[in-house]
Parts: C-alpha cells; structure tokens; sequence
C-alpha cells in the first residue's frame, strides 16, 4: 500500500510526459513530411547534422532553437524544417553529447565559402574574411566575428604602414570590425560604397525584425536586444557612431587590393591607402543577382526595397521566392492606390516560396486571396521597357504596364574577386 502511494503518481507523470511526447513527436513527423513535399529540404546556410548514434534525445537543441527547426522523431533530434534553419548554432552548443555538427552545403547543393582560419585570416596572410562573405549572415554573430577578427590583427606584428587595417563593409561585420578596430588601438579606416550604413540588415524594409539574440560589442557592451526592427537597429548603431566618434568612409568604393612587401595598397574610388592587414566585410549580396533581359539597366529596376512610399499609385513587380521579395511584394501592397505583381519561378506555392519563412508565407498567401496582389507562378521578366513590361507566365507572354521593377534574388559571391587577390573558394558540400 505504502509503494502504491508513491508509485501512482510516478507513473502518472510518466503517462502525462510520454502522451506529450508522443503528441510533440506526431506534430514533428507532420511538419517534415510537408516540408518535404513542398521541396523546402535545402537549408540557405550554416546548419546542424545530427549524429543519431550520439543522440540521447535529451530535446536541448529544440528548445535551443529559436527557429522552430528542429524536433524530435523516434527519441532522436532531426532537422525537420531546414529552410527555416539560418545557422544560429545554439543547438549544437546545448547538446550535452556532441552529436550536432554545423555545415555548410549538402550533398546536393554546395555553398561556396572562402578558406579561412579560426582567426579570421585567409590563405593570403594579411587579408581577413568576416560576417556573411564567410558564410555567417546572422547579424549578432558577424558583429562578433568583426570584432574577433579585430583583435587578431592587433595580436600581429606592426609596420611603418600608414594603417594597421582597412575594414571594407559597414554591415554588422563591419562595424563590429570598427570597434574592434578602436578598443585594440588600431589604426584603421572604414570603407562602404553606399550612402549610409552597409549589409543585407540595413536594406531591409521598414519595421521588419531584424535581431533574434543579443550581441555584446568592443566599447559598448550587450546590446539587450531580443526582437528589433530595422528603425531601431539603425537608430542604435547612428548613436553607437556619434557615442564613439567612429568614423566611415561612404560612397567610396573599393576597387583593387594589391599585395606590397609591407602589407597591401588598396585603392578605392577616391583614395589610395597603405595598410598591414585588409578586412574583408562585404557580404555575398554585394553583386546583386540580374535577370539578365532586355531593359534592366533602365532607372525602374533596382535590386532592393528602400521605402515601400515611393511607390505609391504605380504597378510593381517584384521578382523572387525569398523572404526579402514576399516582404518587399507585401509592404508595397499595403500602400494606397498600388498594384503588385510577385514573380515567381516555382510551380506550385510551395516551391516557389520555399525559400520564406512560414509566416510569411502564410501573411502572403493571406493577402493574395484577399486580392491584394497577384502572384504570377512558373513565370519570369522577358523584357522592360519604360513604361511596360513583358512576362513570360508558363507558355504565354503578358504585357502590363508597369513603373516599377524590384529584383530580390540574391546576390553573387564575388568570386572573381577573390580569386583575383588569391584567396581561395571551398565549395562546401555538408562539411564544416
């Protein structure tokens, strides 16, 4: 009787945590096989392989993802949405077995990443490589490779260079760099070919969140950010320059780096600057991705959303299945008087905006059958002209007018760059 008093409870909550496991389990095998029918089985980046023979199941990596990417099936951890997946990598620094190792690529498609050391530092002594040119796009942890790559070059030897280190970027990367830079007493100078801040963060369009995690940088501290919008972001770094005194060099732009006995010449569109070290913070999207077609060079095609305002009252069309065409395509849509056209590649709704995030798909699909915009799939820009534009939609080609033209399909790794400078490209195939 005394045993039966502690036993009923016990196997009480055994019933009560296997039923919920059980129920966690099913939702995760759900949300697999739809991913897997909609052929959203490609992570875009840095991602976990789990062991199954390390394994213990113990569920730390899921509650560690912030993505809802990972779950649990037959007592096992599996990545059961990988387009969802952006390689925040807490996962595998929970998991109390080692079983979880982040790559880069798949078995079927590769990513091409630059070789670099745990430093920073590439096969050409001198030229360092951060953020998301090295294949880390979350702002949080190319902040901190920019200010860990920093502090390696202060560990080097000095020389009678003009500067210790010319930074190239003003994204996260970048101006973590610069503080970095800064706190280790370097002698550097900060290069961004646009107008204003740099990186993929800051061409957002407005009011979207932008932070997932907190982040601590040289000078400054933790920034006690969890979710943050563009606005804010921006708003936080402006008063983190005027606070510090950092100073960037906009609309210069940085045209050839050339190796020296002393270190390397970089010359830019106004300048010319001998350096020590040169660190690399540009990007993959700093060469947009074209169509390629008759008329894009025309002043209505532009390969970013900057403010959803100015086109207002005219047809649009925006090219591309990633969050940042559904996001552009859907912050046009709410502005009075405007039509929106979201171009596609993909049969069906699901492949063809494979590359979004779930809600965003859902706020998408949403709008479209509200008839807030159209979405034109298995179809592709012909030709623009000033005034119209030509679609090619499945075995027919459409004329519409048009006054607007935005192409969010990615950018091109400035290989030939690189290359050219002699830094060498991995294509990683599921290898670290």
């Amino acid at each position: 009787m005394d045993i039966a008093i502690y036993l009923i409870p016990l196997v009480v909550i055994l019933f009560i945590y296997l039923s919920g496991r059980r129920k966690n389990e099913k939702e995760a095998v759900g949300q697999m096989k739809e991913a897997i029918a909609q052929g959203l089985t490609e992570p875009s980046s840095l991602h976990p392989v789990i062991d199954p023979v390390l394994c213990l199941g113990s569920g730390s990596c899921i509650k560690a993802c912030p993505e809802e990417a990972l779950g649990m099936i037959k007592g096992k951890a599996v990545l059961i949405n990988p387009t969802l997946c952006i390689g925040h990598g807490a996962c595998a620094a929970s998991c109390p077995q080692d079983a979880i190792t982040l790559v880069f690529g798949t078995e079927k498609r590769g990513m091409d990443i630059p070789q670099v050391d745990p430093t920073f530092e590439t096969n050409v002594k001198g030229i360092f490589i951060a953020g998301e040119l090295g294949g880390m796009g979350l702002i949080r942890k190319s902040a901190t490779q920019g200010a860990q790559a920093a502090a390696s070059i202060a560990k080097l030897k000095g020389s009678d260079n003009a500067y210790d280190v010319v930074i190239v970027g003003t994204g996260p990367a970048g101006l973590g760099a610069t503080l970095g830079a800064m706190e280790q007493k370097l002698r550097y100078v900060t290069l961004e070919q646009e107008t204003s801040l740099g990186g993929a963060i800051f061409q957002y369009p407005r009011n979207k969140v932008a932070m997932t995690a907190p982040v601590k940088l040289p000078l400054i501290g933790e920034m006690h950010f969890k979710e943050v919008s563009k606005e804010k972001l921006l708003e936080f770094w402006a008063d983190i320059i005027k606070k510090t005194g950092m100073k960037l060099n906009f609309e210069e732009r940085m045209e050839t780096i050339t190796k020296t006995d002393k270190g390397f010449i970089v010359k830019t569109s106004k300048a010319s600057y001998e350096t020590r070290t040169v660190l690399l913070a540009i990007g993959r999207r700093g060469t947009p991705r074209k169509l390629g077609c008759p008329g894009e060079e025309l002043p209505k095609v532009v390969y970013r959303l900057i403010d959803p305002e100015q086109y207002r009252n005219m047809h649009v069309v925006v090219v591309g299945g990633g969050d940042s065409a559904v996001e552009a395509a859907m912050s046009i849509a709410e502005e009075q008087g405007t039509t929106v056209t979201l171009s596609a590649r993909g049969e069906d709704f699901g492949k063809a905006f494979g590359g979004a995030k779930p809600k965003n798909r859902d706020k998408l699909k949403a709008m479209a059958d509200a008839g807030k915009l159209q979405i034109m799939l298995k179809s592709g820009v012909k030709l623009i002209n000033k005034d119209t534009i030509v679609m090619k939609h499945g075995d027919q080609e459409v004329e519409i007018p048009n006054q607007g033209v935005i192409v969010c399909a990615g950018g091109l790794l400035p290989t030939p760059f690189l290359k050219e400078i002699g830094v060498l490209v991995e294509a990683k195939f599921g290898t670290t």
